[in-house]
C-alpha cells in the first residue's frame, strides 16, 4: 500500500471510531437518561392475541394496531395471571400477583387502601396521572383508582338484570376525555391509563364494521379507537416522545374449550394477551420478542424507563433489556388462575403454569399441554408424570401461603346498578376435594349467562325459564333464587317469586335480602299482615344499620298501606336512629297529608324532604321525588311537576307510575306529542302487564283509543298468563 493511501486510510478509520464512539455515546446516554415524554397505556378489554393481526390474524384490518407495532416492539408470548377484569387490572397496575393484591374476583373485592399502583409511583416522580375507564367493573370505590390525580369511571346506568362486566360506556366516549384531559393539564410530563371495553360481551360494534363477525367487528372498533387517540397525540406532537403500551387483561373462549367467554377457563385463548411497547423516539422499532412475558414485568419496566426504584416485593422483572434488544431474560414460568368458578359457583379453581414449552393446569381433573407441538392444547399429555409432576410441584411453591379467603361486602350503589350480579356464592360448601372440576360444568354456566342477558333485554318470561333450568342444577345457588324472584316480579308472576324468596331465606336464613324482598312482593298483593311479618323478620336478624334502616322504611311503607298512621310515623323515626340521613319521617308526615288530599298542607313537607335528601347525601328515596311531582301537578305547579318526575325516573327508570304521571302532565300542559312519547316508554323500558295495562288506560284517557287496542293486543299476547289472571295495576 503506497505512503498516501496508508495515511488516508489512517485518517478513515480514525474518523469511523470517532463516528461508533459518537453513536455509541448517544446510545449510552439515551439508554441511561429518563424518558421524558408522557407514559400512555392502553388497556383493550377481553381482547385475544390471536385475532391481531399483528399476531398473524387474517380476520379483520387493525391498522392503527399495526402501525403502533411497527413502530414499538411486539411482544409475542405475554401473559395474564387472571381471566378477569378487576384482578388482571389490579396486577397490571401494582406489578403483583392477584394473591398479593388480594383481589380475586370482579365482585366483593377492592384493591386495598394503602396498595401502591403505579400511577402513585409516577406521581411521586412528578407526572400528573389520569385514569379513563370504560367498565363499571373498574370504579372508583374498587380501589383502582388510587392515586390518580383524576380518574374517570362515569359509567351510565345499566339495565335491571345486567351482569358485572356488560355496564359499560363506548370506549369513543372515553378516549374524547383522555384528549381533553391532556388539553387541561398543558405538560408533557403526564401518565394516562385508558381503558377500552369494545371487545367484551355483548358484542355491540357500530353498524360500520357489521361485514365482520361480532367479536372482531369489536376489536375493528377499538382499533379505530386507537387511531384516534394517536392521531390526537401526532397532532400536537406528542406522539414521538410518548411511551405507549398497549395490551389487555384477558382474552375470550369463543369456544376454543367450551367456553364462549371468559373467567372459567385457562387455556391459551383466555391468557394470552396482546403486548406492544411503543418508546419515546419510536426505539427498537419493528422488534418482535419471543421470550415469555407477564402482566406483573409492566410496572418495573416503566419504572425502569422513568429510572425510578423498583419496589422490593415486586415479582415481575423489567423488559428493558428486551426493549434495547442488549440480551434476554432468564427463563420464569407465569402463574395465573381463575376463580370465578369457585366464588360463583362453588366448582373447583383453576390454577396454572405456563412455561416455555408447557402449560399444566391444576383442577380436580389435571392438565398438562405440550405448547410447542400442541398450540391449540387439544390433546392433553397429564399422564407424562415426571413433566407433571415437576410443574405441578412449581405451582404449589408459587401459590404457597395464598388462601382462597371470602368475599366481601358489595356495595349498595353496585347492587343497584347490577341488579343481577352474577354472584352466586356457594363457595366453600363443602371439602375442596369434592368440588366439581368448571370444564365439565360449562353448559349450565351457559343456560345461566344466557339467563341474565334475557333478563338485561327485558325478556323476563324467558329468563325466568332459564333461572329455573340452572337451578335444577344448583339448587344451593341462593343468589340465583334471588334474581329469579325479582325477574318474576315484573311479569307479575308473585307466586313464582314468592316461592323463590322462600328458597333464598332458606339458603340463607341469616341475610335480610330474602325478607325484605318477599315483603315488598307481599306488598304489591296487599297481603299486608304478611308483608309485615316478613319485615319485621329483618329487625331481629339485621347486622348493620343500613339493613336495619330498611327494614323500618318498609315497615313504615306497609303501615302507610294500612292507613296505620302511628305505626307509619313510629317507624319512620326507628328508621332515622339507624340512618340519620334519611328524610323517611318527613317523607311519612307529608304523605299521610297526601293520602287525605291536603296538598297544599302536604307540599312544604315534601319539599322539606327533597331538602334534608340533598342535604344530607346517601340513598335517594323510593317515590320521594314522584309524590312531590304528583302533589305538585294537583296544585297546577306543572314546571315543578315535570322537574320531579323527571328526577324521580332518572334515580328509578322502572316506576311505571312516574312515567303514567308525567304522560298526565303533558296532555295537561297540551303537550300532545310530549305525552305520547313518554307512553311508549312504559311499555318500552319496562314491558311488564302491569305497565301495558296502564299505557292502555293512558291512551284512553287522552282519546286514542285505537292505540290503546292496539296495546291491549300487544299484551295479550305477551303476556298470556297475566292476561289470564287480570291483575289489576298496583297503585
Amino acid at each position: 500500500m503506497s505512503r498516501p493511501l496508508r495515511f488516508t486510510f489512517i485518517l478513515g478509520l480514525a474518523a469511523l471510531a470517532t463516528a461508533l464512539a459518537a453513536v455509541g455515546g448517544w446510545r449510552f446516554a439515551r439508554a441511561s437518561a429518563p424518558v421524558s415524554g408522557p407514559i400512555i397505556v392502553i388497556s383493550i378489554d377481553t381482547l385475544r392475541a390471536d385475532h391481531l393481526p399483528a399476531y398473524g390474524y387474517r380476520g379483520v384490518p387493525t391498522p392503527a394496531i399495526d402501525a403502533l407495532a411497527a413502530d414499538g416492539v411486539l411482544f409475542e408470548r405475554a401473559y395474564s395471571h387472571t381471566p378477569q377484569t378487576l384482578p388482571a387490572h389490579a396486577a397490571i397496575l401494582t406489578g403483583r400477583l392477584p394473591s398479593e393484591t388480594g383481589v380475586r374476583d370482579d365482585v366483593g373485592f377492592t384493591v386495598k387502601a394503602g396498595e401502591r399502583l403505579l400511577a402513585q409511583m409516577l406521581r411521586d416522580r412528578g407526572y400528573t396521572t389520569a385514569g379513563v375507564v370504560s367498565s363499571f367493573v373498574l370504579r372508583k370505590d374498587t380501589g383502582i383508582a388510587q392515586g390518580f390525580d383524576f380518574f374517570d369511571a362515569d359509567i351510565p346506568a345499566g339495565r335491571g338484570g345486567i351482569r358485572a362486566g356488560q355496564v359499560k360506556r363506548d370506549g369513543a366516549v372515553s378516549e374524547a376525555i383522555a384528549e381533553r384531559w391532556f388539553e387541561s393539564i398543558g405538560s408533557a410530563r403526564a401518565f394516562v391509563f385508558l381503558h377500552l371495553d369494545e371487545p367484551h360481551a355483548p358484542y355491540l360494534p357500530p353498524e360500520r364494521f357489521s361485514e365482520y363477525p361480532p367479536y372482531d367487528a369489536e376489536i375493528a372498533y377499538s382499533d379505530a379507537i386507537v387511531g384516534r387517540f394517536i392521531r390526537y397525540l401526532k397532532s400536537h406532537q406528542l406522539y414521538d416522545r410518548s411511551t405507549i403500551v398497549l395490551l389487555s387483561d384477558h382474552g375470550e373462549g369463543l369456544r376454543d374449550h367450551g367456553e364462549q367467554e371468559h373467567g372459567v377457563l385457562l387455556h391459551e385463548e383466555a391468557i394470552h394477551v396482546p403486548l406492544v411497547i411503543k418508546q419515546e423516539g419510536n426505539a427498537g422499532a419493528g422488534r418482535r420478542v419471543a421470550d415469555l412475558v407477564q402482566h406483573i414485568d409492566l410496572v418495573p419496566t416503566i419504572l425502569e424507563l422513568v429510572k425510578a426504584p423498583v419496589p422490593g416485593n415486586l415479582r415481575g422483572r423489567s423488559l428493558k433489556p428486551l426493549l434495547d434488544g442488549t440480551g434476554h431474560l432468564p427463563a420464569r414460568s407465569v402463574y395465573s388462575e381463575a376463580l370465578y368458578g369457585r366464588y360463583r359457583f362453588g366448582w373447583s379453581e383453576l390454577t396454572s403454569l405456563t412455561d416455555e414449552r408447557y402449560r399444566y393446569i391444576k383442577a380436580p381433573h389435571e392438565e398438562l399441554y405440550d405448547l410447542q407441538r400442541d398450540p391449540r392444547e387439544q390433546t392433553n399429555i397429564a399422564d407424562e408424570r415426571r413433566v407433571r409432576d415437576a410443574m405441578r410441584r412449581a405451582l404449589d411453591r408459587m401459590a404457597d401461603g395464598a388462601t382462597i379467603r371470602a368475599v366481601g361486602d358489595v356495595t349498595a350503589e353496585a347492587r343497584e346498578r347490577l341488579q343481577a350480579i352474577e354472584y352466586v356464592s356457594t363457595a366453600g360448601a363443602g371439602p375442596e376435594s369434592t368440588l366439581a372440576d368448571p370444564k365439565e360444568k360449562l353448559e349450565v354456566l351457559d343456560t345461566y349467562r344466557t339467563a341474565l342477558d334475557a333478563a338485561a333485554g327485558r325478556r323476563w318470561a324467558e329468563a325466568i325459564a332459564l333461572f329455573q333450568e340452572t337451578l335444577r342444577e344448583l339448587p344451593e345457588a341462593a343468589d340465583i333464587w334471588r334474581q329469579l324472584a325479582e325477574t318474576a316480579e315484573h311479569l307479575e308472576r308473585y307466586d313464582v317469586a314468592t316461592d323463590a324468596y322462600r328458597h333464598y331465606v332458606e339458603l340463607r336464613p341469616s341475610e335480610p335480602e330474602g325478607y325484605l324482598g318477599a315483603a315488598a312482593v307481599l306488598l304489591k298483593q296487599r297481603k299486608l299482615e304478611e308483608a309485615r311479618a316478613q319485615a319485621a323478620q329483618v329487625i331481629e336478624i339485621a347486622a348493620k344499620s343500613a339493613q336495619r334502616m330498611a327494614g323500618h322504611e318498609l315497615l313504615a311503607r306497609i303501615a302507610l298501606a294500612r292507613r296505620d298512621a302511628d305505626t307509619a310515623r313510629q317507624e319512620a323515626d326507628i328508621a332515622r336512629d339507624a340512618d340519620p340521613r334519611t328524610p323517611l319521617p318527613t317523607f311519612v308526615q307529608a304523605r299521610l297529608l297526601y293520602d287525605e288530599g291536603r296538598f297544599v298542607d302536604a307540599l312544604p313537607l315534601f319539599e322539606q324532604a327533597l331538602a334534608e335528601q340533598q342535604k344530607r347525601g346517601g340513598a335517594s328515596l323510593a317515590e320521594l321525588h314522584y309524590y312531590a311531582a304528583d302533589t305538585y301537578a294537583h296544585l297546577e305547579r306543572y314546571a315543578d311537576a315535570e322537574a320531579q318526575f323527571a328526577a324521580e325516573l332518572r334515580e328509578f327508570p322502572h316506576n311505571i307510575r312516574a312515567r303514567g304521571g308525567l304522560a298526565l302532565l303533558y296532555h295537561a300542559m297540551d303537550r300532545l306529542d310530549a305525552a305520547a312519547a313518554v307512553i311508549g316508554e312504559l311499555t318500552d323500558i319496562t314491558p311488564t302487564p302491569e305497565s301495558y295495562a296502564l299505557a292502555a288506560r293512558l291512551w284512553t284517557a287522552i282519546g286514542n283509543r285505537l292505540q290503546a287496542d292496539a296495546v291491549r293486543a300487544a299484551a295479550r299476547s305477551e303476556f298470556p298468563e297475566a292476561v289470564q289472571r287480570n291483575q289489576p295495576i298496583s297503585r
